[in-house]
């Protein structure tokens, strides 16, 4: 199973890429993924038929106990065919129902089969926290897949609506799963049914899980997402709101059902919540003149029927809220594509502009009336058996004693009367001939798309008869609900009161549908703010107000206003900590040293004069002595590596500042000068001195013992002697990741505020550079035009690639000769420091940040077209390798151990060099080595040469004499470097 979701996540990545070779035929080839786990399934048939489960498990975060563990039961092994199977048909179906011009293409098939996938894990996931991730993740999918179509701003409304409500009822679900879990002592769902928990945190636990179910299958108050969602593609439609995702939650009721039907609040809160939005949703049906929200509404109903069905508690309706979810599942996406057809052939999904479709569209009239038939509950369709058999558990819940039984029984009944009138209004609406409109004209059909309809049908019609054959497939699962009960799914079970019940609502349902016009004006005589989705926009318009308004007056005055707020809430929160705080050191050591002192009053004073002088860039510097501090400190107290580091971001920090301020004005505050200075100094003061209280309950706080003690096993165990390098590349290897995943936030986010049109497009480089860097007289003496005010030139050397495009009074010979010297030796230091950080002070962070400073100097000496011949490379690209190599290693020790990140080591006697170590966690050093130094190079392209573009005021060449790396620029080069052979 984990090999499945690992196939799922290949493919999909891939499946961009086989749209651009094979166009929609692309489809066809990811189809045969869900087909494979499709087949996989049903090959599990006889285990899972004998009440066995076929079970996997990779451990993944044991101290939490969580790990991924997967289980097919019977009701996994229901869901997951669904799943499968729907998704296989409607992908060829997305073959053959969109052209070879849609837009956006592979990204929605990759989303599509990403979302087959995802459900795939979420119906077979044993532990719920990981059955909680695929949750979530099935409402990140829809989101992008309602809104595939990016420039409507009904589809980015609907995605938008989903994806709120989706996501609320989950994070209410996560607060209840993870108080379950706790309770249980356990994450796996089979134990945590099997011996189900109680008391009053267990009924709220289930309580806030029920609110995620709801939310996911679009129950009341939540149902109005459904509808709304309809503005994304027909396939998406059959399959997320038909087949599979509205499915989650009802999948999650029955899996909590034999364990805790009996749950105070369960009853009440299904029975009333399903049986109110089964007539709510059908009565809403009956109003609709779209298609496909006719459907809708109508699947809202449906759900509500579901949710009654599988959450009842008894063992019968637990098999007929199974036979009715597969049934569901059939009939419903079978419509669904069937008005994707209409809408294609005809132009339009209203039923008012559609005539004499059944008469020039006979097979899809059939395949429409057999699956609406199904839905309506008309023998011998599997939806006719399914709904007997709800009605007969209900009534014989009834009939002992049960009063929700009777309630359930006429709800449901109600709501079926009105099905079967919107089933008919649909086949009416869809193929009816009016006499008053001329048959609509149709657009040429494309072959195969009646494919997956075809097939859907067939088991609508095929598992009528075979039903018998159903049960015990279906029964297994049943049996673990208790409530007694002896029913089998059948065709015919004679002249039964349930038989009689259906044969009654059918026909109310049509004399319904006959007298529509009455019921038309009846449905008029509703307001229309009685309706939840405009609860939902009155809600989040007065949410915008009201954060509008807080911000308003919570965020005036400017950024010093923003941060003195920010300053005070923090003194009185953590102020008040630290107030009631009972823990302190038994003693206080005012310093180690007496050089602390000395380093902490220069910091001090220089924190303070950065305050108070009035030059931006005296400010920065002030503000770097600071961070020198911190380096001295680091380094009298034994940390090398930390020193090395602070070191390094703190001049690398100074870069950045200098590059930002040369664009500013260089006083702070000319025109207007600082208010409330000693309300400011006065809230500075408060928090250094909260901060300081705060740091020194922190060291008395500890009770237990610290985890340093194991760090130098540890080490060792890692094949290294440099804790502080082992620990970031091996023991903490998730957390510089994400750390390093954050520094490709920041470079693209600076790149987009100052790139225009396109981060990637041109790197600077000089016009013919690969020609002019000949092996021989690497140096020469040119004429330098720069030099000369009388008309002559006057020599001088180039000791840099770029050095001849810079004016000559910004010029500086002895900073040339400078960095040609150092540049190369420092970067074989960084390489030094990336290889020797296992053992040594340095690694991948330290060293990319020197290779980092070496193009620093490199652009400050030569410009923008120095940068652009020193690393002829975008930066993206590089940033891209960086997190290919720290992430491959991560995904590449899965083949090996099966735990991420789990670091292996070649160890060899090599001659002359000795005992040699070399582990993949090297090569996740090296991406980080990789990640700092396309960051760094970012900045300069963005802050440093894009700036000098930009503010170019006609020195500099023009953009026409830019050149994508590795190609020759167009236009006239500039006189300088016409007359001037620029070298290394």
């Amino acid at each position: 199973m984990a090999t499945i979701l690992l196939a799922f996540c290949v493919v999909s990545a891939f499946t961009p890429l086989l749209t651009r070779l094979l166009s929609v035929r692309a489809f066809y080839l990811i189809a045969l993924l869900p087909a494979a786990a499709f087949a996989y399934t049903l090959g599990q048939t006889a285990t899972v038929t004998a009440g066995d489960a076929v079970t996997e498990s990779i451990p993944w975060i044991p101290t939490l106990g969580i790990s991924l563990s997967f289980r097919v039961d019977t009701l996994a092994w229901l869901l997951a065919l669904v799943v499968t199977g729907v998704g296989a048909l409607v992908l060829l179906y997305c073959a053959r129902y969109f052209a070879a011009d849609e837009l956006s293409l592979g990204r929605f098939a990759a989303l599509l089969l990403a979302f087959a996938g995802t459900m795939y894990g979420l119906v077979t996931a044993d532990d719920i926290v990981v059955m909680f991730i695929f949750w979530e993740i099935t409402s990140v999918l829809s989101y992008l897949l309602i809104g595939h179509y990016t420039s409507r701003r009904a589809s980015r409304g609907a995605a938008l609506q989903a994806l709120l409500v989706t996501t609320f009822g989950g994070l209410a679900m996560l607060v209840g799963v993870i108080m379950l879990s706790v309770a249980a002592g356990t994450t796996s769902l089979a134990v945590i049914v099997a011996d189900p928990v109680s008391g009053p945190a267990a009924t709220w636990a289930i309580l806030l899980i029920l609110v995620g179910a709801l939310s996911k299958s679009a129950l009341i108050p939540f149902h109005f997402w459904l509808p709304a969602a309809m503005a994304a593609p027909t396939p998406v439609s059959a399959y997320l709101h038909a087949a599979a995702m509205v499915k989650a939650g009802i999948y999650l009721v029955a899996r909590l059902a034999p364990g805790y039907a009996d749950t105070d609040a369960w009853m009440p809160v299904l029975v009333t919540i399903g049986v109110w939005t089964m007539l709510v949703g059908a009565w809403r049906s009956l109003r609709q003149h779209d298609l496909k929200l006719l459907l809708a509404y109508g699947t809202v109903s449906q759900l509500g029927f579901l949710m009654v069905s599988v959450g009842f508690g008894t063992r019968d309706a637990a098999l007929a809220g199974a036979a009715l979810l597969l049934a569901h599942a059939l009939y419903k996406a079978t419509l669904f594509l069937v008005v994707g057809i209409i809408d294609h052939r005809a132009g339009t999904r209203d039923l008012r502009r559609l005539s004499g479709l059944g008469r020039s569209q006979p097979a899809l009239l059939f395949i429409a009336v057999l699956a609406a038939g199904s839905m309506a509950g008309l023998p011998p369709l599997f939806g006719f058996v399914a709904k007997e058999a709800v009605f007969t558990a209900l009534l014989e819940a009834g009939r002992a004693g049960d009063g929700w039984g009777w309630i359930a029984l006429v709800g449901t009944g109600i709501g079926s009367v009105l099905t079967v009138a919107y089933s008919i209004r649909f086949i009416w609406g869809a193929f009816g001939t009016r006499p008053t409109m001329a048959p609509t004209a149709l657009h040429p059909d494309r072959w195969g798309v009646l494919l997956a309809p075809v097939v859907l049908t067939a088991g609508t019609v095929l598992l009528g008869p075979l039903s018998a054959g159903i049960d015990p497939l279906l029964a297994p699962y049943a049996d673990t609900v208790g409530g007694g009960g002896d029913y089998h799914l059948a065709l015919w079970h004679g002249l039964e009161p349930a038989l009689l019940i259906s044969l009654v609502l059918v026909l109310l349902g049509a004399l319904m549908f006959a007298a529509r016009r009455r019921v038309a004006l009846l449905q008029a005589t509703v307001p229309a703010w009685v309706d939840a989705g405009h609860g939902y926009g009155v809600t989040v318009r007065g949410i915008d107000r009201a954060a509008a308004r807080l911000t308003h007056f919570a965020q005036r005055g400017g950024l010093p206003q923003y941060l003195s707020t920010i300053l005070v809430v923090f003194v009185l929160a953590l102020g008040f900590a630290a107030l009631v705080n009972r823990t302190w050191p038994d003693a206080l050591v005012p310093w180690d040293y007496p050089a602390q002192v000395v380093i902490a009053l220069i910091m001090g004073i220089a924190a303070v004069a950065a305050a108070r002088v009035g030059q931006r860039m005296t400010s920065v510097l002030l503000a770097g002595v600071t961070g020198y501090g911190l380096v001295a400190l680091f380094a009298l107290h034994g940390a090398p590596d930390l020193a090395l580091t602070q070191a390094l971001v703190e001049t690398m920090t100074l870069v950045v500042f200098v590059l930002v301020l040369r664009r500013l004005p260089t006083g702070i505050m000319q025109h207007n000068r600082p208010i409330h200075r000693r309300r400011r100094a006065l809230i500075g003061v408060l928090v250094g001195a909260v901060m300081g209280t705060i740091g020194v309950i922190a060291l008395g706080a500890r009770q237990a013992v610290s985890i340093s003690a194991e760090l130098p096993r540890l080490t060792q165990e890692a094949h290294g002697t440099n804790i502080v390098n082992v620990v970031l590349v091996d023991i903490r290897a998730w957390d510089t990741m994400g750390e390093i995943s954050v520094l490709i936030v920041v470079a693209t986010g600076v790149a987009s505020l100052l790139f225009v049109s396109g981060r990637n497009e041109v790197v600077p480089r000089l016009k013919g550079s690969r020609t002019q860097r000949s092996p021989r007289n690497r140096r020469r003496v040119v004429a330098d035009p720069h030099a000369s005010s009388a008309g002559h030139a006057v020599t001088r050397q180039s000791w840099l690639l770029a050095g001849r495009t810079i004016p000559a009074p910004d010029r500086s010979i002895l900073v040339e000769v400078l960095v040609r010297l150092l540049f190369h030796p420092a970067i074989v230091v960084s390489v030094f420091l990336l290889f020797a950080g296992h053992n040594a002070p340095g690694g991948g962070f330290a060293g990319g940040l020197l290779a980092g400073l070496a193009l620093v100097a490199r652009y400050l000496a030569g410009g923008r077209y120095e940068l652009g011949e020193a690393v002829p490379v975008d930066p993206g690209k590089i940033l891209g390798l960086g997190v290919i190599l720290a992430v491959g290693s991560a995904v590449g020790s899965l083949f090996f151990t099966g735990i991420p990140l789990e670091s292996a080591y070649f160890s060899a006697e090599v001659p002359v060099l000795g005992a040699l170590s070399f582990g993949t966690s090297t090569i996740f050093d090296i991406g980080v080595y990789l990640v700092v130094i396309g960051l760094v190079l970012d900045i300069l392209r963005s802050l440093g040469s894009e700036i000098d573009r930009q503010s170019d005021a006609g020195t500099a060449p023009t953009p026409e004499q830019e050149t994508p790396s590795g190609g020759e620029p167009s236009g006239a080069e500039p006189e300088a470097l016409a007359r001037t052979e620029v070298l290394p």
